[in-house]
């Protein structure tokens, strides 16, 4: 297939906020299943979630992968759930070579989590996308995460989806349960500055979001939701458009901005 039948995919980090979405109909799934129609289906996906947080750096390179249900407290009907789209083994290679010299461990035991499937049950319902997942490696610091994700930019032009899920903020201790719509004024504050300097194409104000002092401490306490952001910035092309979905703040601590890396083109 040649480069101009091949379209372009985009790269998206989703805020993926309360793994009970999944049973929900609402604006943020709505979103997710409008992107998944607007871009359609890709070759293939390479998705970093939050919650596949090790000491290392590993890709799922299972033919089926498991879904794993990391998580509590939510209606019996959650564990029940299946996402049974396919692994990648094939690019799971492929996306340790690129990553050379990093060690990258073929991993045979995890599987989707809920950072994975719980979004792309919506975005991608008929689970017939190969994915592999991505894991972060808990060791490195920032600037080592937005760097894979430049490495992995070269997939894009093959078909292939580079998707991170996560949140922008992510204050669990801080969550106000009593009031769903609005945030605080650190997680708006904090949140404008990492839209900004996204539009602005400021990738070192991503990378060292720890600056923006104390509203970064508590918009980001621990990194896993943040970092998947880096690895989309990563792939990033100066060409590309930048568009927002679902910005907005729920419970106080949730940013659930989708931030949407360049359009589907045809690779011209």
């Amino acid at each position: 297939m040649s480069d101009v039948e091949t379209p372009r995919m985009p790269a998206i980090f989703f805020g993926h906020g309360s793994p009970g979405n999944v049973m929900e109909e609402n604006r943020i799934t709505t979103t997710w299943r409008d992107l998944g129609k607007e871009i359609g289906k890709p070759k293939g996906i390479i998705c970093i979630s939050a919650h596949w947080f090790i000491g290392g750096t590993g890709v799922t390179a299972m033919e089926r992968p498991r879904t794993i249900h990391d998580f509590g407290g939510f209606p019996k009907i959650m564990y029940e759930m299946r996402y049974d789209a396919p692994g990648d083994p094939a690019l799971a290679d492929r996306v340790a070579e690129r990553l050379k010299p990093i060690d990258v461990t073929l991993d045979q035991s995890w599987g989707f989590d809920h950072g994975t499937w719980c979004v792309l049950t919506k975005v991608y319902p008929e689970a017939d996308v190969p994915i592999v997942q991505l894991s972060i490696d808990a060791r490195k610091p920032p600037r080592f995460h937005y760097e894979l994700g430049r490495m992995l930019a070269p997939f894009r032009d093959e078909g292939i989806l580079i998707a991170g899920s996560g949140n922008i903020v992510h204050n669990l201790p801080e969550m106000n349960w009593r009031s769903q719509s609005g945030g605080y004024q650190w997680a708006q504050r904090f949140g404008d500055h990492i839209r900004k300097a996204i539009v602005e194409d400021e990738p070192d104000n991503i990378v060292n979001y720890a600056e923006f002092g104390r509203d970064a401490m508590l918009s980001v306490p621990t990194p896993e939701h943040y970092l998947p952001l880096l690895y989309v910035m990563g792939a990033r092309d100066a060409a590309d458009d930048i568009r927002f979905e679902n910005e907005f703040v729920e419970y106080g601590s949730l940013d659930m901005t989708t931030v949407v890396v360049g359009s589907m083109s045809t690779g011209q």
